[in-house]
Parts: C-alpha cells; sequence; structure tokens
C-alpha cells in the first residue's frame, strides 16, 4: 500500500505541475506578441512546453483504470458533466466578454470579423478544446474498461486509433447538428475550429489505460511501473520518430491533428518524461511546493477552467497578443495570484454551504 500511495504522490505532482504550467502558456499566447512568442529564450520555452498536453492525458488514462469509481454509469456521468463544463467555459470565455462588451478588438480582427460578432457566437461557444477531448473519450473509455480485460487489448486499440485518425480527418454529412459531433471526434473544421479532436488524442489516453492495467497487475509496483514507461518510451520514439521526420506530411501534419507516427513518437517522449519525473520526486519529502501541487491536482478541472476564464477576460483589458516578455512575466504572476485566490474563494463558499447544510439537517 505504500508503494501505491507514492505512485499517486507522483502523478498528482505531475498534474499539478500541468496546472502550473498551462496558467504559464495560455498566459503567454493570449498576451505575448509574436516575437515574443518566437524569437526570445523564454517565450520560446514557454511556448514549446504547451506541446505537453500528452502528459496530462496519459495521468489520465492511468488514473482512470486505478480509480475507485469503476463502473460504466460513473465514466458516462463524468464525461457528460466535463461536457457540460467544456460549453460553460467557452460561454465564459467568449460570449460574456462580447454581451458586456469587454472582448478586444485586435482579438475580434485576429479572426476577419466585424464588431458585433454576435453573429459568431455559435462559432465561439462550439470551439473544441480539451474538456470536450476529456468529456467524449470519457463516453469511449468507460466501455474499453469494462469490456476489454486484456492489457495489449487495451493498447490496440488505443494504436489502431491513431494508425485510422488521418484517414476518418474530414468525415462529414447534411446534418450540422451530427456534422457538430463528427467534428469533435474526426475534425473537419465545421461548424467550429477542434483543437483536440478525439481521433486521435483519444490514443493517448487508452495508452495511459494500458499502463494503469499494468500497475494493477504489477500488485502496485510504481518503480516498476515508471521503469516500464521508460522502457516503452524508448521504443516508441525509435518507432515514431522516422515517421514524423521522413513522412511528416503524413504522420505528424501539425501538433493538433497529427497522425500515427506522431501519437507514438509524442506518447514516447512522454513517458520518457513521466519516468524522469517520478525518478527525480520519488525521494522527495512532503513540503509547502509540494503540497500546492497536490493541491491544483485535485482541482485540476476546476482551475483549468477558472484561468482560461480570468485570461480571456483579460483580453479586453491588456489587449491580445501586444506585449513584450517582461510585461508577460508580470501578467503570468498576476493570473497565477487570480487563479489560486478564485479556488480559494469557491473552497470557501462550498465548505460555507456544506456547513449551513449540515447545520439545518441537525435542526
Amino acid at each position: 500500500m505504500e508503494q501505491q500511495s507514492k505512485r499517486i504522490a507522483a502523478l498528482d505532482l505531475i498534474k499539478g505541475m500541468s496546472v502550473i504550467g498551462m496558467i504559464i502558456i495560455h498566459t503567454l499566447l493570449i498576451f505575448a506578441n509574436v516575437k515574443s512568442q518566437s524569437e526570445t529564450v523564454i517565450g520560446s520555452f514557454i511556448v514549446f512546453l504547451g506541446r505537453g498536453t500528452s502528459i496530462f492525458l496519459i495521468c489520465m488514462g492511468i488514473t482512470f483504470m486505478t480509480s475507485s469509481h469503476q463502473s460504466l454509469k460513473s465514466a458516462v456521468q463524468r464525461g457528460g458533466l466535463l461536457l457540460v463544463a467544456a460549453f460553460f467555459m467557452n460561454f465564459m470565455k467568449f460570449i460574456v466578454p462580447v454581451m458586456f462588451g469587454f472582448a478586444s478588438d485586435n482579438f475580434i480582427q485576429k479572426y476577419g470579423w466585424h464588431a458585433p460578432i454576435e453573429q459568431q457566437y455559435l462559432y465561439l461557444e462550439l470551439l473544441g478544446d480539451i474538456l470536450q477531448l476529456a468529456g467524449l473519450s470519457l463516453l469511449f473509455i468507460g466501455f474499453i474498461r469494462k469490456y476489454v480485460k486484456n492489457k495489449y487489448g487495451i493498447l490496440a486499440i488505443g494504436l489502431f486509433i491513431a494508425l485510422v485518425s488521418r484517414e476518418v480527418s474530414g468525415i462529414t454529412i447534411d446534418y450540422p447538428v451530427i456534422n457538430y459531433i463528427l467534428d469533435l471526434l474526426f475534425s473537419n473544421d465545421f461548424p467550429a475550429y477542434v483543437y483536440f479532436p478525439v481521433f486521435p488524442w483519444m490514443s493517448f489516453i487508452i495508452i495511459g489505460m494500458f499502463f494503469g492495467k499494468w500497475y494493477l497487475e504489477l500488485n502496485y509496483n510504481a518503480k516498476q511501473l515508471f521503469k516500464n514507461m521508460l522502457y516503452a518510451g524508448l521504443l516508441f520514439v525509435a518507432l515514431g520518430a522516422p515517421l514524423v521526420f521522413i513522412y511528416g506530411e503524413y504522420h505528424y501534419n501539425g501538433f493538433y491533428h497529427m497522425g500515427p507516427g506522431g501519437v507514438i513518437y509524442f506518447a514516447g517522449w512522454t513517458l520518457i518524461f513521466l519516468w524522469a519525473i517520478f525518478t527525480a520526486t520519488s525521494k522527495i519529502q512532503e513540503n509547502s511546493f509540494i503540497r500546492i501541487l497536490k493541491y491544483c491536482s485535485r482541482n485540476l478541472t476546476s482551475m483549468y477552467m477558472i484561468q482560461w476564464i480570468l485570461i480571456s477576460w483579460g483580453k479586453g483589458i491588456f489587449g491580445y497578443r501586444q506585449h513584450g516578455i517582461g510585461f508577460v512575466l508580470l501578467l503570468i504572476v498576476l493570473y497565477m495570484v487570480l487563479t489560486f485566490s478564485v479556488q480559494f474563494s469557491l473552497d470557501l463558499l462550498k465548505k460555507k454551504a456544506i456547513h449551513g447544510l449540515s447545520t439545518d439537517l441537525n435542526r
């Protein structure tokens, strides 16, 4: 049981780091000018960190297999809630600034729109982000967890989704609602831009499920699990690198809509990174920073939504992609403070609500 708690702690640290990282990355992407993003060392490094989405997804797959909630019903319910949260976040990010007149003019101009942009509400509301990916994926992976008992069968499904991802990309029909679902699944760019289509991004979650299943079979031996991740990661990089660098047009095709070689290549580096983080943190004692990371991990979804909403609202104050790296670093500190402050406030309100309910029940 001690090994199990260490393993969970390692994943919590990684997910906590991803919360801190996404605030840094999103602040830079929204407020830094093109020169600061591409021609400064700090900006280029932060943009590079933004390619770490697969880390979160593989961790999601591992924890999905080891969670105490193992029913298909719980997976479907969680998926549905994430989809609701995704569209609520889009409403708060995009529609609210337009409704109340503090949307950034140069953000509107960047997309070639003319204020007022009420006619673009549908496009803004339906933008596909990682919450839509996670919600839809849960509707699928719940069935995989329930009915596929062999870990290599799980891995085969993940690799198959990556393999066919470029072939199914762009599937469309003439019914807008169904077409939007196909957009979220396969990315056909109608009616909105989907950053993380289920094909191929769900592959990373299922690869994580493979290692989660393996962890259970290893009787919670975290050290051996992460060693296996290292070996698998090296193999994946060796297989994926030639495909990406020689046949990149098909196998990579850009970060957001990569082909099978890109999935294998990025999964490989992600597994190596997870092993490195586990090795580096396995001996670290509990301290304030570790507790902050664990707090972020517990509140990952809500803090993801909070930071995106705050950063999007900030476009009306600070403008869109207008600032140098020095000012953006100050904004990163500001958004760190704001995100944690809002999360702490929500925790306090939740605690007061629970206390009030408990008091009423005891009367």
